[in-house]
């Protein structure tokens, strides 16, 4: 204990052997020393407003003008604040300071015991590759991420946000005297050059890049966590929000992109993730991209018969009915690679295709056919290019036919070009697959035919996934039936969905009425589509009125309009939770 008895007898502490350790002035250090001689006496916890009193004079609240000093041995983390017997992690202002309690940190008594608490650094050298670069640059991701936690309160009593800024200081000035000295080039630190990022972009590239290598379950993929490293106060947070919106560089130049989720509240949420080519460019640096990749989406925009769709939710996310959901299970086992390549071996399924399913979704309106194919091509990791089978008549009258070989052929090349494979859906494909015309009686019959012929013939030489979406089952002709592999009927949902779909789609912010019962409105025959619609039009009308609360006679009232309409509810894009 001989540094703490050096340091606490010591009638000038500048001389105390610890002093320079402290990298703090002389007048802080007496603090110190005041708190220390206090603790040895068993007393831990020192009243700042006693302690500034006795050591500074109370004239003219001279002492009030030393409180910077106890703040400054906060942020070095000498000192803790305590409340209540607990330590304080957040950051106080001076005046809070005035009438609170202080003890001394884990990290002091270290000092005082142990007599230092230098970091040595190895040896400053050139880095010998672009991996013992990143290696350090993740070290400094870690330690903002500490310090961000320190600031929520969040950190590990044992942490000082001083002492993790000195670190981060150290480190960051460390990075930078080995990347001057490094001869080759870092691919990392070139395209920082080549993209002209500032210091926040690069930490939140960085922070992302330490995900993909680590493998992570998204702990630096969320948004308001990607704001935290960048941010050391609440306006910060707000101001450094645009470097994530749209339009900000790290987008609109493709470095990165997000993902929206919807959250357990209803909400959406964005999740993060560096571009696939980029990714490509920093794991294999030496690899020579000599052919470019150009975006599908991109691609699509440029042609008027596709819609790119881009899913938001999996098929986890989806409410369907049992017996649906047990076969699209079965479904995506059998599209599975290592299931595939059995099939290869024994001779079921041709070598020379790759991964093949002609898949047919069939059910009522609203009962979400669209958006469970959108789910399943996000369960399956594949981008999904919609058509809408009900424009083909209307398209260039007259070339119906070769309009529909035109979907095929237009396909294939948009997918040769972005190099993918996306998931063919066709809405609405009922004039497609229903029974052909016998004896032509008409020039309309005859184009109708040879427009299915065409598509017959499409459909036997197509080769990746395609799903088409009907109303009618029954109508569909045999010769179309035996082409497809997958038939999975969509039924109305049952009680125990629509409940969940009401529980979903209720606004979570609104005011009901007293025993507003969803249990009451899950009880009528539905579908998810109807269910949308009925919750649309009674907020309308509920949020004109002055009290705007909802109540159960209003959802009544739009029921019983749905119920005895004719029409069968809105078109779906299906229903998640």
């Amino acid at each position: 204990m001989k540094h703490l008895i050096d340091f606490i007898e010591a009638e000038d502490v500048s001389k105390a052997s610890i002093y320079e350790h402290l990298k703090c002035t002389k007048e802080e250090a007496e603090l110190i020393q005041y708190v220390c001689r206090r603790y040895v006496k068993g007393l831990e916890e020192v009243s700042v407003l006693e302690m500034l009193q006795e050591i500074f004079s109370q004239k003219d609240y001279v002492y009030l003008k030393r409180l910077a000093l106890v703040k400054n041995l906060l942020d070095l983390g000498w000192i803790i604040q305590i409340s209540f017997g607990q330590p304080k992690a957040h950051e106080a202002s001076q005046l809070e300071l005035l009438n609170v309690s202080i003890a001394p940190s884990i990290s002091l008594l270290r000092l005082l015991e142990e007599g230092s608490l230098e970091i040595f650094l190895p040896e400053v050298k050139p880095y010998t590759d672009h991996l013992e670069y990143l290696q350090d640059q993740f070290d400094m991701v870690t330690l903002l991420h500490k310090i961000a936690t320190y600031k929520q309160g969040l950190a590990d009593n044992s942490l000082s946000i001083g002492r993790l800024k000195n670190k981060l200081t150290l480190l960051t000035a460390r990075i930078e005297e080995r990347v001057k000295m490094t001869q080759t080039p870092i691919v990392v630190e070139e395209f920082f050059k080549e993209k002209r990022l500032d210091e926040k972009e690069k930490r939140l590239f960085l922070a992302l890049l330490k995900e993909e290598y680590s493998g992570g379950e998204g702990q630096f993929r969320d948004m308001n966590t990607l704001i935290e490293l960048i941010s050391f106060d609440e306006y910060e947070k707000i101001k450094n929000r645009a470097l994530l919106e749209d339009g900000a560089k790290l987008i609109t130049e493709d470095i990165i992109d997000y993902e929206e989720i919807l959250n357990m509240f209803g909400g959406v949420s964005r999740s993060f993730y560096l571009q696939e080519e980029v990714m490509q460019r920093i794991i294999h640096p030496t690899k020579n991209n000599k052919v470019t990749k150009l975006k599908l989406d991109a691609l699509v925009q440029e042609q008027e018969l596709f819609e790119y769709l881009k899913p938001a939710t999996t098929l986890e996310d989806v409410v369907l009915h049992p017996k649906t959901r047990e076969t699209l299970n079965t479904l995506i086992k059998q599209v599975d690679k290592e299931v595939f390549k059995k099939l290869k071996e024994w001779g079921i399924k041709d070598k020379r295709k790759g991964i093949d399913a002609r898949i047919i979704f069939y059910g009522p309106p609203g009962t979400g056919k669209t958006m469970t194919a959108m789910s399943l091509a996000k369960t399956l990791k594949k981008p999904i290019l919609s058509f809408d089978c009900s424009k083909i008549l209307s398209m260039y009258v007259g070339e119906s036919e070769k309009n529909v070989r035109r979907i095929f052929d237009d396909f294939k090349e948009l997918s040769q070009k972005a190099k993918v494979e996306p998931i063919l859906l066709l809405n609405e494909a009922d004039q497609f697959l229903g029974s052909r015309s016998e004896g032509l009686a008409s020039s309309a019959d005859k184009m109708h035919n040879q427009m299915q012929n065409i598509f017959l013939e499409q459909i036997e030489k197509f080769e990746g996934i395609l799903i088409a979406t009907t109303n009618l089952l029954g109508n569909i002709d045999k010769a179309f039936s035996r082409r497809f592999n997958h038939k999975i009927e969509f039924k109305k949902p049952g009680k125990r969905e629509r409940l969940k779909l009401w529980q979903f789609m209720l606004p979570q912010n609104a005011e009901y009425e007293d025993g507003f019962d969803v249990n009451t409105l899950a009880a009528h025959e539905l579908t998810g589509g109807q269910i949308s619609l009925i919750l649309k039009n009674t907020a309308y009308k509920v949020a004109v009125r002055e009290e705007s609360l909802f109540t159960m006679q209003d959802f009544f009232e739009e029921i019983e309009k749905e119920m005895g309409s004719s029409f069968e509810g809105e078109k779906s894009m299906g229903f998640k939770i």
